[in-house]
């Protein structure tokens, strides 16, 4: 195994002190948003084998089958198909979707026949893979997440008493459930962004109002007050309002398979996804918005927001996504308890999150790490690894 070195990311949602608190360090004043353990090329993490620092994207492509396995290569080809994350919101994030594999792979290669180059501000696919995410709630962290039931939407516009939404409420109790979301986003998303700029804000300003007079969607209001503080005149404010809110408790997740807009707004998690960055945004920034391809990628179906709570196998405890690039598991241990055996097979990225864990490898000679928060090592397929300590580890591997 080897320890990875990795640097913060200082995104301008990040928070200004969830990373120091986890990591024991003095926060710096500026945003600190994301931690990157993987070998993703933009960022890829760094392990030293002996020769000085080198990626784990160039580790990988030496010896693809050594590090990740045959099962592995063969699955995903000479890479590594996950990307684990810690993640630290202090302001809202676009709310986004994200493709298929299908549809990644024919947006993909229309786009390379266009000839836009991948770094193009208006590029929709930088890659054919798709990517399905989990977050991991590590303090209570508040997102957005799939679409509401009609009815329900319809009846948090109307609390808003602003005038310009009883048309999109009047839809969203008239039409079946898909069709009504479709229209009533369409709508939002393709009007001229100074049509929707005065709604939204008088949106946002009697969300305000109603938030603290409590009842059932004074969370959802109190959502849609920040984001419009954050993003006055946005219509993504508006296409927030047809989503589900949700507060995640410590331990808890939430899994955003393909098509599920949703948006992160607060809080500190792990996060793992499909090693890709397709992403097509609704709103909520002043990135690029393909609203056609956006519609045409959303998967216009009510359901409850799906919050995970981890199945324990035997003092594993798995997040069950069914999603072949990843699999993500925690292990809480307890001072002097027995030495645990990790599970080995395929390659594996081990990151604490709370106390001191003692990792031991008999992979040749004996090896052991020391992590504490936020600290993480890669493991080769194969390696075999005991865990002991007090602490909190998530395990982060492939699911073949």
């Amino acid at each position: 195994m080897d320890r990875l070195a990795t640097t913060v990311r200082p995104y301008a949602w990040g928070s200004t002190t969830a990373l120091p608190d986890l990591l024991g360090t003095p926060p710096t004043g500026e945003p600190q948003a994301e931690m990157w353990f993987g070998a993703h090329p933009a960022a890829p993490a760094r392990l030293d084998r002996g020769r000085g620092p080198v990626s784990l994207a160039d580790v990988i492509a030496a010896d693809p089958e050594a590090e990740l396995g045959p099962a592995a290569v063969r699955a995903f080809g000479p890479r590594l198909p996950f990307l684990l994350k810690l993640l630290a919101a202090g302001a809202p994030l676009s709310l986004q979707v994200h493709p298929d594999r299908a549809q990644a792979e024919a947006g993909f290669a229309a786009e390379e026949a266009r000839g836009i180059p991948l770094d193009a501000p208006h590029r929709n696919y930088k890659d054919r893979n798709h990517k399905p995410e989990l977050i991991c709630a590590l303090t209570p962290f508040e997102g957005l997440c799939g679409f509401r039931h009609p009815a329900e939407a319809a009846d948090l516009l109307d609390g808003l008493g602003v005038g310009d939404l009883k048309p999109y409420a009047d839809i969203l109790r008239a039409e079946p459930g898909p069709a009504a979301l479709r229209e009533v986003l369409t709508a939002v998303l393709g009007a001229e962004r100074h049509a929707v700029a005065d709604t939204a804000d008088r949106a946002a300003s009697a969300a305000a109002q109603l938030a603290p007079k409590g009842g059932p969607y004074a969370a959802a209001y109190a959502a849609c007050a920040t984001l419009g503080h954050h993003h006055p005149g946005d219509p993504g404010v508006l296409a927030a309002l047809l989503l589900n809110h949700v507060v995640l408790q410590p331990g808890e997740a939430l899994f955003l398979g393909a098509g599920v807009p949703h948006a992160y707004l607060s809080g500190l998690g792990v996060e793992l996804m499909a090693n890709s960055d397709n992403v097509l945004r609704c709103g909520l920034t002043p990135k690029h918005i393909d609203v056609p391809e956006l519609l045409r990628v959303v998967r216009f179906e009510p359901r409850d927001a799906g919050v995970l709570r981890p199945e324990d196998t035997g003092g594993e405890e798995v997040y069950d996504t069914r999603t072949a690039e990843f699999r993500l598991s925690r292990f809480v241990l307890a001072p002097g308890a027995a030495a645990r055996p990790l599970p080995a097979g395929p390659p594996q990225i081990l990151l604490c999150t709370a106390g001191t864990v003692r990792l031991t490898s008999d992979r040749g000679t004996t090896r052991e790490a020391a992590l504490t928060p936020g600290t993480a090592v890669f493991a080769p397929a194969g390696e075999h690894l005991t865990a002991t300590g007090d602490g909190t580890l998530f395990r982060a591997t492939v699911a073949v």
